[in-house]
């Protein structure tokens, strides 16, 4: 699973000219799954996004995690992080999975990162044409990928 995690002051998805959801205060996380992925990975990501130390203590200090801040999460499906732009001008996305296997993983993964958040995480529509908005703040910007733990 590849992640990009961006810190937010806000961020919402609209779907068909309507807002699907929305957040203040937060991450929003983009989220692409290949086939290898499984529950090990969702297990590692939650893990780490939720315990993350990317907002501001009373110092100004990068130092709390999103447990600690109280903020919200919002994912969004994403297949093309999964691109691949090694040959030609047109990316492949061969590596990322396929919807049937895609989907409960993505299910899976927004259930998991709410139970360790301890609240529901707000969520773009899984194969929709969304349109994400968002105001980094920062910017702050982490991408993770559980198959090169960096």
């Amino acid at each position: 699973m590849r992640v990009v995690i961006q810190r937010t002051a806000h961020a919402s998805v609209v779907i068909d000219g309507r807002e699907k959801s929305a957040i203040g205060p937060g991450m929003l996380i983009l989220v692409g799954i290949e086939e290898a992925d499984g529950q090990e990975d969702i297990d590692w990501l939650c893990r780490k996004i939720t315990n993350l130390r990317i907002f501001d203590d009373e110092q100004g200090v990068m130092n709390r995690s999103i447990l600690e801040s109280g903020g919200d999460i919002l994912v969004v499906s994403q297949f093309t992080l999964h691109a691949s732009t090694k040959k030609g001008n047109r990316p492949s996305y061969i590596r990322a999975a396929r919807p049937e296997t895609a989907i409960p993983l993505y299910e899976q993964f927004c259930r998991s990162l709410s139970d360790a958040l301890g609240k529901p995480v707000a969520t773009g529509q899984f194969g929709a044409d969304m349109k994400v908005t968002l105001l980094n703040d920062g910017p702050v910007t982490i991408c993770m990928d559980t198959k090169n733990k960096e």
